[in-house]
């Protein structure tokens, strides 16, 4: 048995596993916060900045830029958007992605569209390399209002593709290099990466808790930062995924499905503590699930793909896990392409 968590420091039991595929099923047993953390957001801290800990620092970003003939200073005032196949940087060891301040503001993100819509799920009743064929709905719950109290490590990630700006769910999880003090996020590889058609997506960053409130989108044209973004802004400056993602995703997942899981590095847009301090909680990944067939349920949450129920606010959804795959689970509910 493994349990829910209730971010403001209950904990609920609850049959429930999950595999490194699921990206977005929550599976840690500690407690969250017991205070609230949404106005501590940027403060001085001891923690190591997010660049010495594996990610790159300002300079080794303009470095790398400049080995790929890229200007810095072009790409940060829009040459970012020239995405040409020979400009479009696609192997795992070219990724780059310098933090354009102030480039995600609240009228953006709340313009910004699942990949669902140019990167669809399709139908995968076929044989198309997916683990399972399309499985059933899952009723989905909306979380509980403020999320910063209730589901502060799930949000959302933004990024550019040619296709406009994107957003995707993510969530904050655990560093055993940096106990307490991580900067690591896990999402989808299509969030990312665009798969065998393309390359690395830009300008990639992480607002956990996003549209805290739950406000409309209408209401949301008028929020304040804090409501839209609590945590603020989180850019990647180091993101892995998988060779296969890279080589065989696709539109449909293809034969990269089983292997569509990301993992980000990041850094704040402004101040210097750790996402994992700054949200006040992480979630560790359970690198020893059972296989599918043992678990009786399991829960996932994150921001939905379709308009209902509202892709700005998130919800989580619970059910059976489909025979061969724990991923499946995801399909099932609302947030998948999310």
């Amino acid at each position: 048995m493994t349990q829910e968590k209730n971010l403001s420091g209950a904990i609920r039991p609850l049959l429930a596993g999950t595999g490194l595929a699921a990206a977005l099923a929550l599976t840690a047993t500690a407690c969250g916060p017991t205070e609230d953390k949404a106005s501590d957001r940027t403060g001085d801290s001891a923690s190591t900045p997010a660049g010495k800990e594996g990610g790159a620092d300002v300079a080794d970003l303009a470095d790398q830029l400049k080995q790929h003939g890229i200007d810095p200073d072009k790409w940060k005032n829009g040459a970012w958007k020239n995405w040409d196949k020979d400009d479009w940087l696609r192997e795992a060891k070219d990724f780059v992605n310098p933090v354009i301040e102030n480039l995600w503001k609240p009228e953006r993100m709340t313009t910004a569209k699942s990949p669902a819509k140019t990167l669809a799920a399709g139908d995968i009743s076929g044989d198309q390399g997916v683990t399972d064929p399309e499985p059933a709905p899952v009723t989905a719950e909306a979380e509980e209002k403020p999320y910063h109290k209730n589901a502060a490590p799930v949000g959302k990630v933004f990024f550019d593709a040619p296709e406009g700006s994107m957003v995707c769910s993510a969530t904050v999880i655990k560093d055993p290099k940096n106990p307490g003090k991580s900067n690591l996020v896990w999402t989808a590889g299509h969030c990312v990466h665009a798969g065998q058609s393309g390359g690395w997506y830009r300008n990639i960053a992480f607002a956990p808790a996003y549209n805290d409130l739950g406000k409309s989108p209408a209401e949301l044209e008028n929020a304040q930062p804090q409501e839209v973004a609590p945590y603020g802004v989180h850019w990647a400056d180091w993101v892995s995924t998988s060779g296969e993602w890279i080589s065989q995703g696709g539109p449909t997942g293809g034969e990269g499905a089983p292997y569509d899981y990301a993992v980000m590095h990041v850094k704040p847009e402004k101040g210097t503590k750790s996402l994992e301090e700054t949200v006040g909680v992480a979630l560790e990944v359970n690198f020893d699930a059972p296989e599918a067939q043992s678990i009786s349920a399991m829960g996932a949450w994150g921001y939905p793909a379709a308009p209902e129920p509202r892709a700005d606010s998130p919800v989580r959804g619970r059910g059976r896990v489909p025979r061969r795959s724990t991923s499946d689970l995801a399909q099932r509910s609302p947030v998948h392409g999310g």
